[in-house]
């Protein structure tokens, strides 16, 4: 039987990553209206058309972001259906080689370990493909979800930074957690 090439850019057991596209707005903001019980107060990602094809025109277009679906492979939801995104923005290039990490499961996929597999896909081709060299995660402190997540997947704590981001309406503390491509090759 001949091989066919995956859809995917890095696959795990249960999911696999690619790139966001705008055809993806239909599922994405679906599942987004049905997940708003569990990004709020942290996450407000698009659930409309409009606002999802700004979004996907960002990560699409801006050199400096990569927007990435986490799919499942084979689930209850269908194959290739949409459990969560990981975007990098503020990829800097020259001698930092970074990015800044945000993510968010949607509700059907929370607490199945598939967003801990997807970050981990995402991380390995950030460093791989995208040769990265450090990924930085900025975190509200009560949202104990997300911190597990990044600790989860290797990434330590470094600090604290007051009134860092304007999320909903005021400026909102952050952990700063990171991982180095060294620390995932150890």
């Amino acid at each position: 039987m001949p091989h066919t090439a995956s859809r995917y850019l890095v696959e795990g057991p249960r999911v696999g990553i690619r790139h966001i596209t705008y055809e993806d707005g239909a599922e994405f903001t679906a599942r987004a209206r049905e997940s708003k019980e569990l990004h709020q107060p942290w996450l407000f990602p698009p659930d409309n058309a409009n606002a999802f094809t700004a979004y996907a025109g960002r990560l699409i277009e801006d050199p400096t972001k990569a927007g990435f679906l986490v799919c499942e492979k084979d689930g209850g939801h269908g194959e290739g259906a949409v459990a969560g995104f990981i975007n990098i923005n503020n990829i800097v290039e020259g001698a930092f080689l970074c990015g800044a990490l945000g993510y968010g499961a949607f509700a059907h996929a929370a607490g199945r370990g598939l967003m801990r597999e997807g970050l981990g896909l995402v991380v390995r081709y950030a460093f791989g493909g995208m040769r990265l060299h450090r990924l930085e995660i900025n975190v509200q402190p009560a949202n104990t979800a997300s911190i597990a997540l990044a600790r989860g997947c290797g990434f330590r704590r470094e600090g604290f930074s007051p009134k860092m981001l304007y999320i909903d309406g005021a400026w909102r503390d952050h952990e700063r957690w990171a991982v180095t491509a060294e620390m995932i090759r150890k």
